[in-house]
């Protein structure tokens, strides 16, 4: 552009002075390029505006999913401490019946486990 403009210059030399010469044809580029640059730098904006508005909306879904999350454990950290208090009691109890010299139902109770767990573990793998 600035190449047709110097020999259109070399031409006419008349009609690039009555027009201002080069400094305004060089006003005119200077003018055309920034307001190139602020298009690109607007369209860079908006990009970046929905980028940001992604980001958000992820960091919202994350926190949310988070909270979800906190309270699934919590519920699961209550459910462990009544089983464990279940267990220990039933320990206890086995405990108790042991040093009271049951033996012959100590003895039954270890066979009947034995046999729930076999059992169990048959089941399992003839299901897969």
């Amino acid at each position: 552009m600035r190449r047709s403009y110097f020999t259109d210059q070399q031409q006419h030399p008349s009609a690039a002075h009555r027009s201002g010469g080069p400094a305004m044809a060089a006003g005119t580029g200077v003018a055309r390029t920034h307001e190139m640059l602020e298009e690109e730098n607007d369209r860079m904006m908006e990009q970046m505006t929905h980028k940001v508005k992604a980001l958000k909306t992820l960091s919202i879904d994350i926190g949310d999913e988070v909270k979800g999350q906190n309270k699934s454990l919590g519920m699961m950290s209550e459910d462990f401490e009544g089983t464990g208090g279940l267990l220990g009691s039933s320990f206890k109890r086995v405990k108790a019946m042991g040093a009271a010299g049951h033996n012959r139902w100590m003895c039954y109770m270890i066979l009947f486990i034995l046999f729930v767990f076999l059992v169990l573990y048959y089941a399992i793998r003839w299901r897969t």
